[in-house]
């Protein structure tokens, strides 16, 4: 019985400490600085499409989880016929920020946090 309880504690203390693991899914959020409003899609290599629609001037959106992988983004801008879009490869454990850059014509840049 005392073998028994001190296995489970044992696979208990495994299970914590690998949830706590910095190898989570990679994370990303979106940055708007430009003037005007952006709808923005994200297609993750697990297959996902992830639309974050709306995104406002000057609004930083909340972290959003994805599939280590390559990860493309589209931006559509309002009042822009350009839709800028940018790829990354997303590793286990990261955070990046994707910006909608103010100046020239419409760009994506990916900042790892």
């Amino acid at each position: 019985m005392k073998r028994a309880s001190l296995g489970v504690l044992g696979l208990a203390m495994v299970f914590g400490i690998s949830a706590c693991s910095p190898d989570g899914d990679p994370e990303f959020r979106v940055q708007n600085d430009r003037a005007d409003k952006a709808n923005v899609q994200v297609q993750t290599s697990g297959g996902n499409t992830i639309n974050l629609n709306d995104v406002l001037s000057g609004q930083t959106t909340a972290f959003q989880s994805a599939a280590e992988g390559t990860i493309v983004v589209t931006a559509v801008i309002q009042n822009e016929a350009a839709t800028p879009q940018v790829k990354f490869f997303a590793e286990k454990g990261t955070k990046s920020t994707v910006i909608i850059v103010a100046d020239g014509p419409p760009t994506l840049r990916v900042v790892q946090d």
